[in-house]
C-alpha cells in the first residue's frame, strides 16, 4: 500500500492570562509546525446535532434590576450577541416576582434593618443559578463567564458570587448598582433595602481587578440632584471623570453631556430626583443617573467608570434623547471589558 505523508497543520499561540500587573496583551509567536496522523476514516464521527456548541467569547449572564423583567434586556441580549459575538442569557424575572420580597415583611429583621438576603431572596439566587447553568453550555473554551448586574442586579450578583463561588466567573459588570449602604445618623435617610446592602458591605468579598477575577462599577451622570431648601444648582458639562481604580488600571473616561444650557436655579426634578438620592447616600447634591448617585455605584478596588448623560433604567429611556447603560452608543464604551 502505497504510505500517506501525515498532513502538516500550523497552529499560532496567543498568551491570554497576563501575569499580575500587566495590561492584558496578546502575544505574537512564529507559527508552531506540528504533525498530526488523521484518524481512518472509520473512526470520525460527527457531533450530535443538538450538542451545545462553544463560543470563542465568554458568554455573559445578564442580572434585571429591581422592577425590572426579562424582556426589559432583550434588545441588550441581542446587541451583545448579534453585534459583538457575546452569547448572553438574561435572568428569567417578571414584574410581579419581585412582590415575593413582601414576604420580608414576616421578618422582625426587616423592622430592625437588619434584614439578610435569605430566604427573602432565595427566589432570585435560583433564577440567577438557573441562567449561569445555561450559559455553561454556550462557554468558551476557558470555561468562564461574566456577570452583568443592572442596578439591584449588581449587588445581588455579588451575594450570588458569595454563596455559589466565583471559579467560572471571569468578569463582574455592574450598571447603575447601589453597591453601598446609606450612611446612618443622617436625618430623613431611611434605608430602603432595611439591611441588605449592609450584610452585602460587611459579608460579601471585596472589589478586586485581577487577571482571575475584573470587577468593573459603571455610574451614570444624569442629572445633579438638588436640596429641597437650596437656591442655586452648580452644573457640569464637558468635564473629565476622574476614574477611581487600581494603580495599574487607572483610566479617565471622558463625557460630555448633549444639553449645554446651565439652568439659573435647581428645578422640581432636581429637587425630586435629590431625595432620591439622599435615601441612597445621604446627599441631595449629587450627580446620578437619576436614581443611584454616582458615588454609590463605584467600588473601592474596582475598575471604576463615569459617562455623562446616562440614564438608569431600559424603562423609559431613548438611545438619542436619554439612553441607558445598555443604549447601542452607550454599549460600545464598555462592551470590550467583555471582549478581553
Amino acid at each position: 500500500r502505497a504510505h500517506t505523508p501525515p498532513r502538516r497543520i500550523e497552529f499560532s499561540f496567543q498568551r491570554r492570562t497576563p501575569r499580575h500587573g500587566e495590561a492584558p496583551t496578546t502575544v505574537h509567536r512564529p507559527p508552531q509546525r506540528a504533525m498530526l496522523s488523521l484518524l481512518p476514516p472509520a473512526r470520525l464521527r460527527a457531533a450530535p446535532s443538538d450538542a451545545p456548541v462553544a463560543s470563542p467569547r465568554r458568554p455573559a449572564v445578564i442580572l434585571p434590576g429591581l422592577g425590572n423583567n426579562t424582556g426589559d434586556y432583550a434588545r441588550l441580549a441581542a446587541a451583545l450577541r448579534d453585534g459583538h459575538g457575546v452569547p448572553s442569557v438574561v435572568a428569567r424575572v417578571s414584574r410581579p416576582d419581585w412582590l415575593r420580597n413582601a414576604a420580608g415583611l414576616a421578618d422582625p429583621s426587616y423592622w430592625r434593618g437588619t434584614l439578610r438576603p435569605r430566604p427573602v431572596l432565595d427566589w432570585y439566587l435560583k433564577r440567577v443559578e438557573e441562567a449561569v447553568s445555561e450559559a455553561r453550555e454556550l462557554c468558551s473554551p476557558d470555561g468562564k463567564l461574566s456577570l452583568i448586574g443592572h442596578s439591584a442586579g449588581g449587588w445581588l450578583a455579588r451575594v450570588y458570587m458569595e454563596e455559589f463561588g466565583t471559579s467560572d466567573i471571569s468578569l463582574l459588570l455592574t450598571l447603575g448598582t447601589p453597591h453601598l449602604p446609606p450612611p446612618k445618623g443622617v436625618s430623613g435617610v431611611i434605608d430602603q433595602t432595611r439591611g441588605l446592602l449592609n450584610y452585602v458591605e460587611k459579608n460579601c468579598a471585596p472589589a478586586v481587578y485581577t487577571p482571575e477575577l475584573r470587577y468593573v462599577c459603571i455610574a451614570g451622570r444624569y442629572i445633579q440632584g438638588a436640596p429641597l431648601t437650596r437656591n442655586s444648582l452648580a452644573t457640569t458639562t464637558d468635564e473629565l471623570v476622574a476614574v477611581d481604580a487600581p494603580s495599574e488600571v487607572a483610566e479617565a473616561v471622558m463625557a460630555s453631556a448633549d444639553n449645554k444650557t446651565a439652568p439659573t436655579g435647581p428645578t422640581f426634578r432636581a429637587r425630586f430626583v435629590g431625595q432620591g438620592y439622599k435615601q441612597v447616600c445621604g446627599r441631595a447634591d449629587v450627580w446620578g443617573d437619576g436614581v443611584v448617585p454616582e458615588v454609590s455605584a463605584h467600588l473601592e478596588g474596582a475598575l471604576n467608570i463615569s459617562f455623562d448623560g446616562i440614564y438608569h433604567s431600559p424603562v423609559g429611556s431613548d438611545d438619542e434623547e436619554r439612553p441607558w447603560y445598555g443604549s447601542p452608543a452607550i454599549l460600545e464604551q464598555w462592551v470590550h471589558h467583555l471582549l478581553s
